[in-house]
């Protein structure tokens, strides 16, 4: 009897060591709101989802496996808060999907992960690629995530990070096909945050592709960000084009936030085809997990160019309210 109650305890502090060493979140976030936007032919209001970030549910976990060394994961799935359907019809984790290994090394991920413009909006863009004056609506991020992805990151105690990727097409017979290569080389330390960004993803035929090389950064000043982007845009045909932002945060109490930005997309190849879109926007922390937002744009189009609207030349205007919860 003794050596049994001796056995089940040696398990049970195994089992709980083992325990102790891995862990699995769930989490999420509820995002719901109004917008009225006229792009040109009269204007609508929509109850929309994920207005400042997209509704989700997502599963991550990690294993230390000693040395320094960790197994981890993410599932995250999006789905449309206002009508309940997924955000991607037919894929169950449509944001986030990838397993990783990590360790003094850095990090090294495989599945599908969010390009490199995207996963460094944040350090250029004050509305962190969200809200009405969302730098994606003019900038090339090249989407928002890739499938069949290697990304490799590292950040060092010095403040350099970087990250370097790889997608495949997955093209037989073609390995140029569909595939993006990117990179970015950044550093964050004190007030300063910076980061020059290139990515390449070319066509479905491997001939041709679209390149985007990006500097952008912000810099702090008591409660004030100060943020700046230049991008370049080649490939594709005829595509070059260049898009700059000016934008800044300011943190007027520790709850409210105040955003604005302006960005301009020049294009070389078309005459009269730029445009410049401001923006202006406003956050309220309800609490640590809960907050409101407001925010308004308006993107004039010179009169060959016709983004966000429905004909060359329209000027489109785009305002939302909401409200934002993280679990």
């Amino acid at each position: 009897m003794n050596k049994t109650l001796v056995a089940f305890a040696v398990f049970g502090a195994f089992s709980a060591a083992a325990s102790a060493q891995s862990s699995v979140t769930i989490y999420g976030v509820v995002d719901e709101g109004l917008a009225y936007e006229n792009a040109g032919a009269g204007g609508a209001f929509r109850v929309d989802s994920g207005l400042q970030s997209g509704s989700r549910i997502g599963f991550k976990g990690t294993e230390d496996l000693g040395g320094g060394l960790k197994a981890n994961f993410v599932l995250e799935s999006g789905f449309s808060a206002d009508t309940g359907a997924m955000a991607a019809a037919g894929v169950l984790f449509n944001r986030q999907s990838y397993v990783s290994l990590s360790g003094n090394f850095g990090e090294v991920k495989l599945g599908r992960i969010q390009t490199m413009v995207y996963s460094n909006s944040a350090v250029f863009d004050p509305f962190n690629d969200t809200l009405a004056g969302d730098s994606a609506r003019l900038f090339n991020y090249g989407g928002s995530r890739t499938d069949n992805t290697i990304n490799y990151s590292y950040s060092a105690a010095n403040g350099i990070n970087g990250q370097l990727a790889y997608s495949a097409g997955e093209v037989a017979g073609n390995n140029n096909a569909g595939r993006t290569v990117a990179g970015a080389l950044g550093y964050a330390g004190g007030p300063l945050n910076a980061v020059l960004t290139y990515q390449n993803t070319k066509n479905a035929t491997g001939a041709d592709g679209a390149k985007t090389t990006l500097l952008g950064g912000n810099y702090a000043i008591g409660i004030t960000q100060v943020f700046a982007a230049y991008a370049i845009n080649k490939g594709l045909a005829a595509l070059n084009t260049r898009d700059a932002l000016l934008g800044v945060k300011v943190s007027v109490t520790s709850r409210d936030a105040v955003l604005a930005s302006v960005i301009h997309k020049y294009d070389k190849a078309v005459s009269h085809a730029d445009t410049t879109q401001i923006a202006l926007g406003y956050t309220h922390d309800l609490s640590v997990r809960t907050n409101l937002y407001t925010s308004i744009s308006r993107m004039k189009n010179d009169y060959a160019a016709a983004y966000k609207a429905t004909a060359n030349g329209k000027t489109d205007l785009l305002a939302s309210v909401g409200i934002r919860h993280k679990f």
